[in-house]
């Protein structure tokens, strides 16, 4: 997961949660470090997030950067639009969404924002005519007026109150007559000023109160009434909002039944739920539920295309990054079940990239290695192998050891169960004094035919040159083992006397009493030493020196019989 894509996770995440600020901070560190190829997106965020701050003046030159590295993308004309109607630039905001359109015309985001902003134009030409009232209309019709009734500390308290945003409303629809009775209340009167930007501290008269009788002495004094009861109103709800609520909770009641039928195995049953809730209320989570009912039915390219859907949507709204990663990891494990492991690796990747989970991680080492595997099973060729060999052994006689390894490789690849392929890339490997891979290769020959004898003299050759002659003699007595007819004796023992004359050789300037003195201490010769059954054997000879050769026909005791005389501590003569 590259740097740029974690601080752009991070920043949606932020975005979803409403930190604004924090998203900010999180886009303009991942632009830092994105290549421009994707820098676009991260443009596209960031104007989003200053737009919700208000901030259209960032949000603007964010939405231009954005349409310049990418002139195509029909979101980034939709982010310019949207800072320019922040802005009051009605006619630069309908410019950039028709553009948009031309971009991609089924783009609802800018069909929504186009035909607000003609509604916004269509309001600003009444108010430049000579009917008051639609002038009147206008201001709280407008987006911008509304806000700054909220951002005021005038009006801020009164906007919390439904029944005062109620009288607003109608005021917006019939101001003169709605005035006239909401004249008593000064809120009111406090809010035409804050549209009007007439808000100095002044004193709103209370235009409705009646004289009292005290401040007119003609007025006569009447007792006073009792207050007519008055019925408590609902409060008043937006429609809008109530219809949101209620057909979330009738997607909500459709997903659970598809829930239930998903439980039940009866997918076809449940698709159809979750199709339903989503037409009721688009959130990504249906899309996710209908995506795991199309897997578990079999139908995998439904549940992929589904699952792009999902991603598509979520990236739209700044969804929660926990269920992007669920809809990419879905259509991973769809990708995986129709066999298509290249996807399935890159989509368990697109996930982790979201949420990182030791699941999906598993799944994605699990695919990277059934991939590898199939891949090797794929190459398996007989015919293409022995003929690689063949040209290994050429280029073997031509000295050409590099050349050789590669061919030898090849045939490996090709033939990886037969023991010859490592065999002679061993040789070509001693060739070139790599006596560690010599190693190696002979003991994967060993492993797939334990009686391929070139297998144990190039290991023991090997083992010689690296001095390491106690392994090498170990590996020759494994080689008299599975050579029952004696056919590499001869070669055998060459080794073996080669192995023990450099073992026990007595080093520069060293005495003969120095070098028995040395030997003695060496661990395998001090094990012969101290068995019992070896002294026993040692001591009868001494009186019987034909029992020696009786003894000698255990390999085991003429294996150490032999140490012990090349280590000097048997004189033969």
């Amino acid at each position: 997961m590259s740097d740029a894509d974690s601080l752009k996770a991070q920043g949606n995440a932020a975005f979803a949660k409403k930190d604004f600020p924090a998203a900010i901070e999180f886009f303009t560190k991942a632009i830092e470090v994105a290549p421009e190829s994707t820098a676009h997106v991260l443009y596209s965020n960031r104007s989003g997030s200053y737009a919700s701050m208000k901030n259209y003046e960032s949000a603007l030159n964010d939405a231009e950067i954005c349409v310049k590295l990418n002139p195509s993308w029909a979101k980034g004309w939709n982010r310019k639009g949207a800072a320019l109607f922040g802005l009051g630039d009605l006619v630069g905001a309908h410019d950039a969404y028709e553009t948009a359109l031309e971009k991609e015309p089924s783009n609802a985001q800018a069909s929504s924002g186009l035909n607000a902003v003609k509604e916004a134009i269509d309001r600003e030409a009444a108010a430049d005519g000579q009917n008051p009232d639609i002038a009147m209309t206008s201001i709280f019709t407008d987006p911008r007026t509304m806000e700054r009734l909220r951002s005021n500390p005038k009006t801020a308290e009164s906007m919390k109150d439904p029944a005062f945003v109620a009288k607003l409303n109608e005021a917006a629809k019939n101001p003169m007559a709605s005035f006239k009775t909401a004249a008593p209340d000064t809120r009111i009167m406090q809010a035409i000023a804050v549209a009007l930007g007439i808000d100095a501290d002044i004193d709103i008269p209370d235009f409705g109160a009646p004289a009292s009788a005290a401040e007119n002495p003609s007025v006569p004094k009447e007792e006073p009434k009792p207050e007519p009861k008055v019925e408590e109103k609902e409060e008043e709800v937006d429609p809008e909002e109530a219809a949101k609520k209620e057909a979330k909770a009738k997607a909500d009641e459709a997903k659970a039944s598809g829930n239930s039928a998903y439980k039940a195995r009866k997918f076809d049953e449940a698709i159809g739920f979750y199709n339903q809730a989503w037409e009721l209320n688009k959130d990504i989570t249906y899309l996710n539920n209908r995506a795991a009912a199309e897997f578990e039915k079999g139908d995998y390219d439904s549940a992929i295309a589904t699952c792009h859907e999902a991603v598509e949507y979520g990236r739209e709204v700044f969804a929660d990054y926990k269920l992007i990663a669920k809809a990419f990891a879905r259509a991973a494990n769809a990708y995986h079940k129709s066999g298509d492991l290249n996807n399935a690796i890159l989509y368990y990747n697109k996930a982790l990239t979201e949420h990182r989970t030791p699941d999906v991680l598993a799944k994605l080492r699990a695919t990277e290695k059934e991939l590898k595997n199939k891949e090797a099973q794929d190459y398996i060729n007989p015919e293409l192998a022995e003929k690689a060999r063949e040209d290994g052994n050429a280029k073997f006689k031509e000295a050409n050891w590099p050349e050789a390894v590669k061919l030898y490789t090849e045939a490996i690849k090709r033939a990886p169960e037969d023991p010859r392929g490592y065999a002679n890339r061993a040789a070509a490997y001693l060739k070139l004094m790599s006596f560690p891979e010599v190693v190696k290769d002979c003991d994967t020959a060993i492993s797939k035919d334990v009686n391929f004898f070139k297998a144990y003299s190039r290991k023991a050759t090997a083992q010689l040159a690296m001095r390491d002659y106690a392994k090498c003699i170990e590996t020759l007595d494994a080689a008299r083992l599975i050579d029952t007819q004696n056919k590499h004796s001869g070669e055998i023992d060459d080794i073996y006397n080669k192995a023990v004359s450099a073992r026990f050789a007595a080093t520069e300037g060293e005495t003969n009493e120095q070098t028995l003195e040395r030997v003695s201490k060496d661990p395998e010769i001090a094990s012969i030493l101290q068995d019992p059954v070896m002294n026993s054997i040692l001591q009868q000879a001494q009186s019987n020196p034909a029992a020696l050769r009786d003894h000698m026909q255990n390999p085991d005791v003429r294996r150490k019989i032999n140490l012990l005389i090349a280590a000097g501590v048997i004189k033969t003569r």
